[in-house]
């Protein structure tokens, strides 16, 4: 009994593993797919790395925050070399794709308020270091020296736009683990509403 038992356990784990690397794959392409539009749809270049970033909470809610991370480490190495707008893909490697694991982690949280200020300043670090590169790595310094005065204001008067958008993009981070398993979930798999 306590072998069968054994067997059965072994088997349940070959199973479950075998199921993370298939929906891995499927969310990693679905995620690459969104990066490589960027070049297709450059005015996307932040609206699709968003979507991805949706496509990898969906691997952390039906496996585990660890698998969701592997995801994102494989999306953003690949979007490096596949991506053909290199901002799309600093935007995902510096901020939209380790998101939804940070957004899952913080649920825990007793004080949501102090989740959300963490977040924030997670964000606004992810900007300047988005920021920085872009400027002295692929050479936007000397459209930035053109610009005169309005470049240094420019760059707060985006910060503050970036922020504002953030608040809109947590909001509906928060409510996507509510709205997957109430309405996308029951049409992707219709057996997954009977079983929870």
């Amino acid at each position: 009994g306590s072998e069968m038992c054994i067997r059965d356990r072994h088997k349940e784990s070959a199973q479950s593993l075998s199921y993370h690397i298939a929906l891995g794959g499927i969310i990693a392409a679905l995620c690459i797919a969104c990066m490589f539009l960027t070049g297709v749809f450059p005015m996307f270049y932040l609206i699709l790395p968003m979507l991805a970033s949706a496509f990898i909470y969906i691997m952390v809610l039906e496996t585990s925050g660890y698998w969701g991370f592997l995801t994102y480490l494989s999306v953003g190495l690949l979007s490096i070399f596949v991506t053909p707008n290199k901002d799309a893909s600093l935007a995902f490697l510096f901020f939209f794709g380790y998101f939804p694991l940070l957004r899952h982690l913080m649920e825990r949280f007793r004080w949501k308020f102090v989740g959300f200020l963490l977040r924030l300043a997670v964000f606004n670090a992810a900007v300047l270091a988005f920021f920085w590169v872009s400027v002295y790595v692929l050479g936007m310094k000397e459209l930035l020296e053109s610009l005169g005065d309005y470049g240094k204001y420019g760059g707060w008067i985006l910060l503050g736009i970036a922020n504002v958008m953030f608040f809109c993009y947590d909001f509906s981070m928060g409510n996507f683990p509510v709205l997957y398993r109430r309405y996308l979930k029951p049409r992707i798999s219709p057996g997954a509403n009977r079983e929870s």
